[in-house]
């Protein structure tokens, strides 16, 4: 078989060129070959060339372009040609776009220029250069990403001011290198802040120092700027104190609601370790109330931003940005707080030394108002979370079940003696009071648990459920936070049900709840209480129905004579006009003589209830945080 003198000069050319690196291929193939090559690891097939036009492998530029990625590795890339390959002779360069997918789904998207060149029968090569990943890279630098934070949000009252906000602070640390005398810099430390009435644990500052490193900054507290200005001259000088300004999210101050509110305070290591991606070390986090409770809304998103470290001409390191993915500013929440009824609570609170709670409840609308806890105002939201018995502040509900189902009337005469033993139980009355047969309305306003006990066979266990379902007690709410609603007693025992009527067996409650019974009282319905406007919950419970108004009218009178001439006679002259309630004294354990203190009650438009815990009678400790509560209120 005879071959035409063409075809025998092509199979020649096919024998003495490989296939991409002959001289008769385009320049453009070889891009392609190289650009798969490059985003799928395997170069072997493509001949390189440095930019001064020596031979390198194609291990070395592919160990050269991973370590260009940077902080980049591993994340998705592609590279595809962005325009026609334009050869000069024996030198030709081809437009490319890189494009990443950057940590959170960003994209970076820019253009850069693969060059090359032909070499004798080698045929094309690609010219190699670090500006080929990125036009700006030069040999020896990376990639770097740089997270951009976004700005958090406040938390905002119903008005649309800010409750929580950008604040400066101070962080008070010590450094193990700089002290000279550790016992007295305890002693001096803990004077300067109990000055400012703020409690600091130092009892493990040894531990801390001996495990740090020498330049370590070990955080003690960090202190609003005004706090920090009243002992600046007391713990600036001490031998190993450092000091670093920062700008914190907080409330109005210390104490504002500060456990319904919760903190923003440095990511620990539990909370990256519960959102890996979401957070790192120097972010912000929530903890706690509705920090932590909306946390990814008022957080919002990061940025994210690429740069090129290099050493600057001084020695210090300098960042070429090369791209930013903007962050997205988080989004405030709404709340109802007013922060002249919150203020007035946080000081009715201050000076106690047990734990206690207030929460004030407007009851035209169920606005929650005020949530104070003391005497440490961080930690566990007893206002909204406690589950503790109520004492004779539930004879409010028993009251209200007896007089709307008409077996009493307020006058009805019912005896109060000492004692009274129901099923072989006895029930008694605080310091032994004996009234004899007394109107119902004097009952009520002395406090006096035997007449009740003897009347909770006419309420009977139907009577319970229905009047503490009618005032809110054990409901489903939704508030936008935690809160307990409380559980009733099913006095399903005449015992049972005797200690029930007056606050005590199985019924549990939180100072919420019992305020929300009152501002139903108040107002002659029940509405769920509300904090979160915005965004507003979805589940919040219905209104309930309208009250008996001739049993809220008897009901309301007689909450009025428990001030004017019963066991809450020291708020007869509150500032702010007329108080009506209820105190109660609260059994817990068994065996104990310990008892919870509570009074509840209203005041215009304004439903509040008081708990101190193991704080005696109500008329002992809470009828006098009521008084301060009011005075600070209506000044």
């Amino acid at each position: 078989m005879h071959r035409s003198s063409a075809g025998l000069a092509a199979l020649l050319l096919a024998a003495s060129c490989g296939l991409t690196a002959c001289s008769s291929e385009p320049a453009g193939d070889t891009v392609t070959a190289f650009l798969d090559g490059w985003t799928g690891g395997k170069l072997d097939d493509i001949g390189f060339v440095t930019a001064a036009g020596g031979k390198i492998a194609a291990g070395d530029v592919q160990s050269q372009i991973n370590a260009l990625y940077g902080d980049l590795t591993g994340q998705p890339l592609a590279v595809t040609t962005a325009g026609a390959t334009e050869e000069n002779g024996d030198n030709a360069s081809t437009p490319i776009t890189v494009k990443w997918t950057l940590p959170g789904g960003a994209e970076w998207s820019y253009r850069s220029t693969v060059r090359t060149t032909r070499a004798d029968k080698d045929g094309w090569s690609v010219v190699w250069e670090p500006a080929v990943v990125q036009p700006d890279l030069a040999a020896g630098e990376k990639l770097r990403l740089r997270r951009v934070a976004a700005t958090r949000a406040g938390i905002l009252d119903a008005s649309g001011n800010a409750l929580v906000g950008p604040q400066k602070v101070t962080i008070i640390g010590v450094t193990p290198e700089r002290i000279t005398n550790l016992p007295q810099l305890q002693k001096d430390l803990a004077t300067a802040f109990r000055k400012i009435n703020v409690d600091v644990g130092l009892n493990d500052l040894k531990d801390r120092v001996g495990k740090a490193q020498p330049g370590a900054f070990i955080d003690l507290v960090s202190l609003r700027r005004t706090d920090y200005e009243k002992i600046r001259a007391e713990v600036r000088p001490l031998p190993g104190t450092v000091f670093r300004d920062e700008t914190r999210q907080l409330a109005p101050t210390r104490a504002y609601a500060r456990a319904l509110l919760g903190t923003v305070d440095p990511a620990t290591e539990e909370d990256i370790a519960a959102k890996p991606g979401i957070l790192q070390a120097g972010d912000q986090a929530g903890h706690g109330g509705l920090q932590e409770k909306y946390d990814d809304l008022l957080r919002g998103s990061p940025g994210l931003s690429v740069v090129i470290a290099r050493e600057a001409a001084d020695g210090d390191t300098e960042e070429a940005k090369l791209f930013t993915s903007e962050p997205v500013a988080g989004k405030p929440i709404k709340v109802t707080l007013d922060t002249r009824v919150q203020n007035a609570a946080d000081t009715a609170l201050a000076t106690e030394k047990q734990p206690s709670s207030l929460v004030a409840i407007r009851v035209s609308d169920g606005a929650v108002l005020a949530s104070a806890n003391g005497p440490e105002p961080g930690g566990v939201n007893t206002a909204f979370t406690g589950q503790v018995p109520p004492g004779s502040t539930f004879k409010m509900i028993s009251a209200y079940g007896l007089l709307a189902r008409d077996v009493i009337t307020a006058d009805t005469v019912v005896d109060c003696p000492k004692t009274v033993t129901v099923d072989g139980r006895e029930f008694k009355n605080s310091h032994d009071q004996a009234l004899g047969k007394v109107p119902f309305h004097v009952d009520f306003a002395k406090s006096c648990n035997t007449a009740f006990a003897a009347l909770a066979p006419k309420l009977g266990s139907a009577g319970l459920q229905e009047a503490s379902s009618a005032l809110g007690l054990g409901g489903t709410w939704d508030l936008g936070i935690d809160a307990y609603s409380g559980q009733v007693s099913d006095g399903g025992t005449a015992t049972e049900l005797a200690a029930a009527v007056f606050g005590q067996g199985s019924t549990v409650v939180s100072p919420l709840a019992m305020a929300a019974a009152t501002a139903a009282i108040a107002k002659g319905q029940f509405q769920q209480p509300k904090l979160v406007l915005d965004p507003a919950p979805a589940a919040a419970a219905a209104a309930g129905p309208q009250l008996d108004q001739d049993a809220l009218t008897a009901l309301r009178t007689m909450m009025r004579e428990v001030v004017t001439a019963g066991t809450a006679t020291a708020l007869r002259n509150v500032p702010g006009g007329a108080v009506h309630g209820k105190t109660g004294t609260a059994e817990f354990k068994t065996g104990s003589e310990d008892t919870h203190s509570w009074f509840i009650g209203y005041q215009g438009d304004v439903a509040f209830a008081v708990m101190i815990q193991k704080g005696g009678a109500g008329s002992e400790a809470a009828v006098p945080v009521v008084q301060r509560f009011l005075t600070a209120l209506n000044r």
